[in-house]
């Protein structure tokens, strides 16, 4: 049986391993490096980074690989991420029966944590079903981005007795502010779905490359700084090729 850790590596600051993290990361025979085009080489670096930072394992190899990418122009959403995910899978199969020996450990560095809007355990569910392939797997938490977000701000996701939503922008246009919460972390939101929504009723905390050298966050009411954000997003994706960023919305006291 071949064994797969699944470690969360934080938000983007090198500094987010934890000391769970690093002595998981010198148990691996090899660490996977995902290569997602030139445009997010960046990604790929800072994993390399992690790893000339903290493994002092001399046998731990790295396996640089090309990741497959979700066709984004398709109508099918879930069908097409179904895809995707089932050609990930079959990259891993693929990756690790060349490069790792029965017995051995297969390390994934995942942005975040691993339990948090992100595909690896449900890519990984696929992997075990493979007949020809026994695999184990171990997860390892990591600093996610509503935390890095929260520290970021110097501020608790929660008010005080108040709930807080998770969701994505993809929902939050369809679905508008949840009800039954007065704070909502949004992630995944390329088109900016805050901007369906009324803005002197939320204050906004936005902020991109959470953790990175480049980090950069806005805040205020949303009408005064939606523009703003906007603005600052299309630009920063523009000039790095690639944005990851996430927001917090939430109600102004005395709106209802």
């Amino acid at each position: 049986m071949r064994h797969i850790l699944i470690i969360g590596i934080g938000a983007g600051n090198p500094e987010h391993m934890t000391v769970q993290a690093i002595g998981a990361l010198n148990r691996a025979d090899i660490v996977l490096i995902p290569q997602k085009g030139a445009e997010k080489a960046e990604l790929a670096d800072l994993r390399r980074e992690i790893c000339a930072r903290y493994l002092t394992n001399p046998r731990t190899r790295l396996v640089p690989f090309d990741l497959p990418q979700r066709d984004a122009a398709r109508a099918d959403y879930r069908g097409g991420v179904d895809d995707w995910h089932a050609a990930i899978a079959a990259t891993y199969r693929a990756l690790l029966k060349t490069h790792l020996a029965e017995g051995g450990t297969a390390a994934l560095l995942v942005w975040g944590d691993p339990s948090l809007y992100d595909s690896t355990l449900r890519i990984v569910a696929l992997l075990r079903e493979s007949a020809d392939l026994a695999i184990d797997h171990t997860v390892i938490p990591g600093i996610a981005s509503p935390q890095a977000l929260a520290a970021s701000f110097r501020m608790p996701l929660n008010t005080i007795g108040g709930a807080v939503h998770i969701t994505t922008g993809r929902r939050l246009a369809q679905e508008g502010f949840p009800d039954n919460a007065d704070t909502a972390l949004v992630m995944l939101d390329g088109d900016l779905s805050f901007r369906h929504l009324a803005g002197d009723a939320f204050d906004i905390f936005w902020s991109a490359y959470l953790g990175m050298a480049d980090e950069t966050v806005i805040s205020g009411r949303l009408a005064d700084v939606a523009a703003q954000i906007a603005a600052t997003r299309a630009d920063l994706r523009r000039r790095k090729g690639w944005i990851m960023d996430i927001y917090l919305l939430r109600k102004r006291q005395g709106v209802t």
